[in-house]
Formats: structure tokens, sequence, C-alpha cells
């Protein structure tokens, strides 16, 4: 694959940079305020789609890797980003969604007469220049200096409310990530310079960077250190931090769980698995089957509890603690459909969870419930929200003809091609599924086919507003679009795996 010398992948980057400035400067404004975020996210966009044509193998485009060096430390050390097939699929989803985040935050945010919402914005847009640093990340220094950003720029998104519960969540919040990464993947960082002399990305998913003959046992301690470091991937034990975060306003939670930060998680660990060590050296050393059975425990055991959760946002942490592990078992296959499932889960997922956390905020803002046995008979009051809740619910079953039904496709295929244990993991995939129609579907049945609890009349709650139906509106179609049509990411994640 050519390399061709770009600003571009520096300029989506510092777009969301900028962007938090201008809405810090417009703080008194509301409606200029707004108007930055949007601009910017729309901007942002607009960069990574010019770098399409480029980066797209044919017959979409050139099949080019864009570099941008901004400055050298040490030899084999610098700051530099790349845009290629991986890096397009997370800056795709994550950009485009930041547009629609923009405007249902906007009408969440305003219907709840929230405070600080200066602050709220420019933390957002913050979160997204580092979502971007990691998506466009050339190594593994300039990796973990964006992954470190989006730690910090989000903690004053979860403790925004300024209270007691948001506090706690906050600090679990920022010890889990920043304990984890840098107790584990700091150290990891320095050894692998050590050992290899560089922390640039290989140029494909094959070979890694490790010399032959590397110490077996250190290059395992290393890769166990990456995979458990990059703990906003969710993986139990580090993922308590994740339902804690839930303190946070709905659209904060939806930026964690699809947007930003749980994405730049497993995109962390996917982007070190198959650039830094490498599949050749992952089947070599057996690496693949333990993690597939190590992250499948978390599939399962957040599944189960999440099943327990009557709090609609609780449910839906769980699920993403679930559906994250997804990505990493896909990789850790090391079959090429089981690779090209986990990546476009990252896309698919996106989509999908946003939708569910909009529709949740939805919920809040028309009628201030948040359990799930509060809500019956809701959906003949708000069929719109709990349509989309729908059809989002059915892409994290997988059921066709969704976006998450092409990942659960790929990644059957894909565990069928395994030389062994494949039926163990076909077992795990059935059993998460039926996990998830367990404690989605009783959601959407409720709405629609349920009663209000005693007592309770349903007078006058309608839909939220506008600028929160749209975006949840246009997030399911996209779950549904790319679910009937996936060539869009397919065509990115295919480049990846060769």
């Amino acid at each position: 694959m050519d390399s061709i010398v770009s600003i571009k992948p520096l300029l989506a980057i510092s777009t969301a940079l900028a962007g938090s400035f201008l809405v810090m400067l417009s703080g008194r404004k509301p409606d200029v305020r707004e108007s930055w975020s949007f601009i910017a996210a729309v901007v942002m966009f607009g960069i990574i789609v010019s770098m399409i044509p480029a980066v797209a193998p044919a017959p979409w485009g050139q099949g080019q890797t864009l570099v941008f060096h901004l400055f050298k430390i040490l030899p084999g050390l610098s700051v530099s980003f790349r845009a290629d097939a991986l890096s397009m699929v997370f800056a795709v989803a994550a950009s485009f969604l930041w547009i629609i985040a923009v405007s249902y935050s906007a009408g969440y945010m305003r219907g709840l007469h929230e405070h600080a919402q200066t602050r709220f914005n420019a933390c957002f847009a913050l979160a997204l220049f580092g979502a971007m640093g990691v998506a466009f990340s050339d190594n593994l220094f300039t990796l973990y200096l964006f992954y470190e950003i989006v730690s910090v720029c989000t903690y004053p998104l979860v403790a925004h409310h300024q209270d007691k519960e948001s506090y706690e969540g906050a600090k679990k919040y920022l010890v889990y990530l920043a304990a984890t990464a840098k107790g584990l993947v700091l150290p990891a960082m320095v050894l692998i310079y050590v050992l290899t002399g560089t922390l640039d990305f290989a140029q494909d998913i094959h070979k890694g960077i490790f010399a032959l003959g590397t110490n077996p046992t250190l290059v395992t301690i290393l890769y166990a250190c990456c995979i458990l470091g990059f703990a906003k991937n969710g993986i139990m034990p580090f993922h308590n931090w994740l339902p804690g975060a839930m303190v946070a306003p709905t659209p904060v939670s939806a930026l964690l769980h699809a947007v930003a930060v749980v994405k730049v998680g497993v995109f962390c660990t996917v982007r070190v698995m198959l650039y830094v060590f490498g599949t050749d050296l992952m089947k070599e050393l057996n690496l693949g089957v333990p993690t597939a059975y190590f992250v499948s425990f978390t599939i399962l055991t957040a599944s189960i509890i999440a099943l327990s959760k009557d709090n609609l946002k609780a449910r839906l942490a769980y699920s993403t603690v679930s559906q994250l592990s997804y990505v990493v078992l896909g990789v850790s296959l090391l079959t090429i459909d089981g690779i090209q499932g986990g990546i476009v889960h990252i896309a698919n997922h996106a989509f999908s969870k946003i939708t569910l956390f909009f529709c949740a905020g939805a919920i809040y803002v028309a009628t201030h419930k948040k359990s799930i046995s509060e809500m019956g008979g809701l959906g003949k009051a708000m069929p719109f929200t709990f349509a989309a809740f729908a059809i989002a619910s059915l892409s994290m079953i997988g059921a066709p003809p969704v976006a998450g039904f092409v990942t659960k496709w790929k990644l059957l295929v894909g565990t069928m091609a395994m030389p062994d244990h494949s039926t163990g993991i076909l077992l795990v995939l059935l059993a998460s599924t039926l996990l998830n129609v367990a404690y989605f579907a009783p959601v959407t049945y409720k709405a629609f086919f349920g009663k209000p609890p005693a007592g309770e009349v349903y007078t006058g709650i309608k839909e939220a507003p506008l600028a929160m139906v749209v975006p949840i509106m246009i997030a399911a179609f996209i779950s549904l679009a790319i679910g009937i049509y996936p060539d869009f990411f397919m065509v990115f994640v295919k480049a990846v795996t060769g």
C-alpha cells in the first residue's frame, strides 16, 4: 500500500480542538455556541469524507495511506498520524455521529434546563478531538497520548451534575482508566520500544513489529498488559467504570458508549493486536484462543447482569460491556471473517447503541422515567422513539436486516473457519444472542403491549423535542441501512485483512 504525505488527518483532528475553543468563547450566546459545535462537526466529517477517494481500495479509491509526521522525539518515537482503512471505519462513524449528537444534546440540555452547558459542549468537542487523534495515530506513542486526552476531557462530562453521585462515578471512571493506562500500557510501551527500537505500527496485520526470536514469555506478558491496559474496551475485571459513568447526562452516556470513549478502547486494542503484535506472532504464541475465551466471559457475564437491571441506562451500560468484547473476540479468532466481523462491529455497534441511549434520554425528557418497569404502554405515546429503540435492539441481537446481523454472521463464519475450539465459541455466540433477546425484547414489548403502572394514567405525554427525535430516527435508519447495504464499511474492513 502506497503512503503519501497529507495534512488532512491533522486537519480533521484539529477541527474538533478549534470547535472547543470557539464554543468556550461563545458561552454567553447559546445559539452561537451550539452553531460552532455543529459547524465543527460538519467540517470534520467533510474532511474525513474527502480522504475516502485516496484511502478506499480499488475500485472505490486508490488504496493509499495518508501520513503526516508532526515532530520527532527519538529515533522510532514521534507524534505522527496516518489515515488507513482501519482508521476510516472508526473516523467516519464517529465524525458523522458527532453531527447528530450535537443536535440531540442541544434538545436534551435545553429541555432539562441543565447548567454549565458551555463546559459540556466544550468538553464534548475535546473528547472528539482525542477520539480522532486515536483514530489517525501512526504509532503507539501517539495512540497512548490521545487515549489519555480522551480520559481527561471526559471526566468533567461524567461529573457534570456536580453532586455526590456524579463525583463518585467520575472518580471511579478516572481511577480505573488512569491506573490501567499508566500501570499496564505505559510500561508495556516502554518495553516494546526497548525490544524493537520503534513504536511505529506495522504496514499490515500479519508481521507486527517484533523481530524473530524475541522472548515469547515477555511478548505474551506485553500482550496481556495491552489487552487489559486499554480499559476503555470494557473487558472484565476492569469494566466497572462504565456502569458507574451512567450518572452523567444521557448525551454523555451516548458519547461514552457509542461514539468516543468505548470505541477508543476497542480501537486501541484492535490496532495493537493487529499492527504491533500481528496475526502471525499471535498464532505462533497461541494468543488468539485464550483471548477469545477470556473475552467470552465478559460477553456472557455482562449480558446476565444486564438482564437483572430495571434501570434502562444501566441495562444499556452492561449491554455495552458485553457488545464491546465482540470486537476483541472477532479479532482474536485470527480468521479473515472473524477479524472482519470484529472490526465492522466498531461501526455497527456505534450507530445502534447511540440510538438506544438517545431513546433513553428522550424517554426521560418526555416522562422523567428511568425504570423499564414504569414504561408499560409508553410506545403508544412515543411511537417514533420506541420504534427506533426496537430497530436498534434488533441490531444488538444480531437479527437481519439490521447492522448487527452483519457482525454476527461474520463472527459465526469466522468461528467455523477456526482449526479447533470452534464449538466452544459458537456456543458463546448462541448463548449471548439468546441473552440479548432476553434483555432487549421486554423493553419494546412492554412499551407497545404493556399497561401503565397501577393507578397511573398517561396524560400530556408526547414525543421529546424534534431536535432529539430527528437524530434518533437518523441513527436508527442508518443502523437499518448498513445492515441492508453493508458494503461501505466492509470495503474498508476487507482492505484491512487484505
